[in-house]
């Protein structure tokens, strides 16, 4: 009994991370309606940023890390700005390839600049040190996760239920003419959201970069969120979460009690049966637009 709470505790903890990669993820589709796949590079660019201030420069981690930050959310807003925006008539499909490119583009730079070898990410929370809650283990650096996942998901939820802000990007997602009528900038709207999911997906990476820092090193999350935001629903900030919970718990139950090689298949599994069963998600409505 003790090893399968354990096994949840630690489904939950790595959950965490999953959660604010899909947060980042929902965070772009509420106002655009695009599955964005350089999510994961935005924020491996950021973190490499930080790492080389903190090693070339000499600069602390309270300097590096809201460095790095405010670097994703210029990077963000600049990547909407000159490249989705320019795209001629453009579609679904043909943003998703965009976004697809920038990823490559991107993951080049990083492995170019810095190398394909592993990298050490000074923390100030060691991830090795472990709490004892009972019998069960959790380290420090879990727990910051899932602190920091449950804060920014509140967070973020309060931004779109009271904000101007907010409520503007929900109006730019269900009808940008519509919002353009209404006085909202439309083109603002989405630099502002491609430049706070870019925010929440560098938090994301910095949590990471302790356990893992190489050019791959947010492959992993990325998918892992955008199957949490695919169970949970592509429009549901809590849904994401929730999603990243399922996700977590359940590959951790598999890699457990039947097999360890082909536990990252679980979140591929996950994904085509969500979208037989209920294509919206499992916390939102299904609706249909006419045109």
């Amino acid at each position: 009994m003790i090893d399968f709470l354990q096994i949840i505790v630690s489904g939950i903890a790595v959950g965490s991370s999953y959660a604010l990669m899909g947060l980042a993820m929902v965070i772009i589709y509420k106002t655009t309606e695009v599955p964005n796949f350089v999510q994961g590079e935005m924020a491996l660019i950021s973190v490499f940023l930080a790492f080389m201030i903190i090693n070339s420069y000499g600069a602390p981690v309270y300097v590096a890390f809201p460095c790095a930050l405010a670097f994703a959310a210029v990077l963000g807003g600049f990547l909407e700005f000159a490249v989705l925006r320019r795209a001629k008539e453009p579609n679904i499909l043909s943003l998703i390839v965009i976004t697809m490119g920038l990823e490559m583009v991107l993951m080049g730079i990083v492995s170019w600049k810095f190398g394909a070898d592993a990298k050490t990410m000074p923390f100030p929370i060691s991830p090795y040190d472990s709490v004892a809650l009972g019998e069960i283990f959790i380290s420090g650096l879990e727990l910051l996760t899932m602190l920091t996942a449950l804060v920014l998901m509140i967070a973020i939820f309060l931004f779109y239920r009271f904000s101007k802000l907010g409520v503007a990007m929900k109006a730019t997602q269900q009808n940008k003419v519509a919002a353009r009528l209404m006085g909202i900038r439309t083109n603002r709207i989405n630099l502002l959201t491609w430049g706070m999911s870019s925010v929440v997906g560098c938090v994301a990476g910095l949590l990471i970069s302790p356990v893992v820092m190489d050019p791959y090193m947010m492959w992993d999350p990325m998918l892992k969120g955008f199957t949490a935001a695919v169970v949970g629903g592509m429009t549901s900030l809590p849904g994401s979460v929730v999603g990243a919970y399922i996700v977590g718990v359940i590959e951790h139950l598999f890699g457990a009690y039947v097999s360890i090689e082909f536990k990252s298949v679980v979140a591929f599994a996950i994904i085509v049966l969500v979208l037989c069963i209920k294509p919206s998600g499992l916390f939102t409505r299904h609706y249909v637009k006419k045109v």
